[in-house]
């Protein structure tokens, strides 16, 4: 665990008990019952679900850092990642307007991914047999044997992230997730 994935990293003090001595103009220390801890409950107990979406987001960027930290050996982005796990879904070629619409990002952040991953050999451009002004995006060797090295970085990660649940809890997150991720309306960018 990150020193910042820690309940007390986002404490904005974490010094206990013994180590608050009044100031000049604060009054009596401050006992256990007061302080940071009493403040996170009282929000907690104000927003419940705003809690929740920062319990989501802390996740969220932690799952980043590993996932991260997996694939930099490889020479790969999360992004770039998701972009050639994408190209890869389709029976056909894509075009770049499918892939941004797949990831809902921007058209413009699908052209950056490619030209990296196109650099590195891992897709390529290519005509559309039927429009002269579409292009499509096609998985090289290179891309598949990359997507293969990357299955095996995203199981590590996966489990690192996962490792303090049992396996009822693993099934009750992924049906809960099905649940956010399912229910979620469609952006059209």
């Amino acid at each position: 665990m990150d020193a910042s994935d820690s309940p007390a990293a986002d404490a904005p003090d974490a010094a206990g008990p013994a180590d608050r001595s009044p100031g000049p103009a604060t009054g009596p220390a401050t006992g256990p019952a007061d302080g940071p801890a009493r403040d996170h409950d009282r929000d907690r107990d104000r927003d419940p679900d705003g809690m929740l979406a920062e319990q989501l987001l802390r996740l969220t960027r932690r799952l980043h850092r590993i996932q991260s930290r997996q694939l930099e050996p490889i020479g790969i982005t999360p992004a770039q990642f998701r972009l050639l796990r994408a190209v890869a879904s389709y029976d056909a070629a894509p075009r770049m307007a499918d892939l941004a619409q797949r990831l809902d990002v921007v058209p413009r952040a699908v052209t950056t991914l490619v030209d990296a991953l196109e650099a590195s050999g891992r897709v390529r451009r290519a005509p559309d047999p039927d429009s002269r002004r579409v292009v499509r995006i096609r998985i090289t060797d290179e891309g598949r044997a990359t997507l293969r090295s990357l299955r095996n970085a995203r199981r590590a990660a996966a489990e690192e992230i996962l490792a303090p649940l049992t396996a009822e809890q693993r099934e009750v997150l992924g049906g809960l997730l099905s649940a956010l991720v399912d229910g979620m309306p469609e952006r059209h960018c």
